[in-house]
């Protein structure tokens, strides 16, 4: 029992911890983001594990944590609310050209971000070619262009 309160304690932590720190953490990962993720991993292991390093153990954290998932998934699917909670929603940050500041700010987005995403999707160089601009749920920038 110590084990599925662990795995559902790590999980709910970790779920809390990458919403706090925004969609912008899902955003591509730099060398920084790459470390600290690793160290995130080390940690979450030791603290889902303790001293139980039994392949019992270790299948039962797996599907507690699959099994916390799947009620995630059929939590979102049922009551719509819920899913804008723990997904969020998709945010515009560009329109028409124009930076919407305080929704780039409060989503830890800045103007560079959104200009290296519309290089490498579009080809596009400046916020004035972009007609819109959306934070996608998974953190991805979907650019728009200007006809």
């Amino acid at each position: 029992m110590e084990t599925v309160l662990r795995a559902a304690s790590m999980y709910l932590l970790l779920m809390v911890v990458f919403k706090i720190a925004g969609r912008r953490t899902l955003l591509e990962m730099t060398s920084f983001d790459l470390i600290l993720l690793l160290i995130i991993s080390e940690a979450t292991q030791q603290a889902l594990l303790g001293d139980d390093f039994s392949v019992t153990g270790a299948g039962l954290t797996i599907v507690t944590l699959i099994v916390i998932d799947i009620l995630f998934g059929v939590m979102k699917t049922r009551f719509p609310r819920m899913e804008r909670l723990i997904d969020g929603s998709s945010l515009i940050l560009v329109e028409e050209g124009r930076l919407l500041r305080q929704r780039a700010k409060r989503a830890g987005v800045d103007e560079e971000d959104i200009l290296q995403s519309a290089r490498s999707s579009q080809g596009l160089e400046r916020l004035d070619q972009i007609k819109f601009a959306i934070l996608e749920k998974t953190g991805k920038i979907s650019i728009i262009p200007k006809e």
